[in-house]
């Protein structure tokens, strides 16, 4: 059966109104895909407004009690999109990332992902759900919850999609696609209908902030295809396409490694 992993960064979840918008774009999906599985970002500045929260109450909160606070930001979205689903007619069911089997270190506030038990997430599935999962959050293995940083919702998106032997990760972000420069700030800048990840990473690690490095990492070591396309189009041939082609399949699953680089925290 066709799987696919389908991403909503904040943009595109940032009013109440916009979750029936992506319904239908998940609703489109179902013609094409038997099962779907969706990553949520907290809804527009959610994440920030929590962090600023935390910070009027201790200017240096302990970074496992920020965890807790930040992982709730996903929490209302992944709810509210199983709502926009179930008033269209369609089963969705919301899990955290611990609910779903995202196994992480112990770093809090800067998590790698270690491993994916998706038994919650296969049982939705064989029963016709779509099953919409928290982004950016995680359990480590001694049952406390973690976040990833910055942009960790892409992560889990690729990380799902490894687990999953998914076709391919869709992002839908507030760009038509990959370009060479900001579109927002060059106008004339070179769009990618496709891409090698080696090509895309130079262009995130230059400062494109269209997805994160550690997920275009996660997707190579995998070989995992990705799709950036905009939220506001429903055409299934646009955006740009990431990936090697033609695809080799690996023979085992590649997650993160406790020792990779550490990011700045939030």
């Amino acid at each position: 059966m066709r799987t696919l992993v389908m991403k909503f960064g904040g943009a595109s979840v940032s009013s109440p109104e916009k979750f029936s918008q992506i319904a239908d774009l998940i609703l489109d999906r179902t013609l094409v895909y038997q099962n779907i599985v969706v990553v949520v970002s907290a809804m527009g500045d959610a994440t920030d407004k929590l962090l600023s929260l935390a910070k009027q109450v201790h200017e240096t909160p302990p970074r496992r009690e920020l965890d807790m606070l930040l992982s709730v930001g996903e929490r209302i979205s992944i709810a509210l999109l199983a709502m926009a689903l179930d008033k269209k007619g369609k089963k969705g069911v919301s899990l955290t990332g611990s609910q779903s089997g995202i196994i992480t270190c112990n770093r809090h506030s800067d998590a790698r992902i270690l491993e994916v038990r998706p038994k919650r997430i296969l049982e939705n599935l064989s029963n016709g759900h779509i099953v919409i999962v928290a982004g950016f959050q995680g359990v480590s293995r001694q049952g406390e919850i973690t976040t990833l940083g910055r942009g960790g919702s892409d992560t889990t998106a690729v990380a799902l999609g490894v687990a999953l032997q998914a076709e391919k990760v869709e992002f839908f972000k507030d760009v038509p696609g990959i370009y060479e420069k900001d579109p927002k700030k060059e106008p004339n800048a070179t769009f990618f209908p496709a891409i090698s990840y080696k090509d895309v990473l130079q262009i995130v690690q230059e400062g494109a902030k269209v997805l994160h490095s550690r997920c275009v990492i996660l997707a190579e070591k995998n070989n995992l295809p990705l799709h950036v396309r905009s939220f506001q189009d429903r055409d299934l041939n646009e955006g740009t396409f990431i990936g090697e082609f033609p695809r080799t399949n690996y023979t085992s699953f590649q997650y993160e490694s406790e020792v990779e680089e550490v990011y700045a925290p939030l």
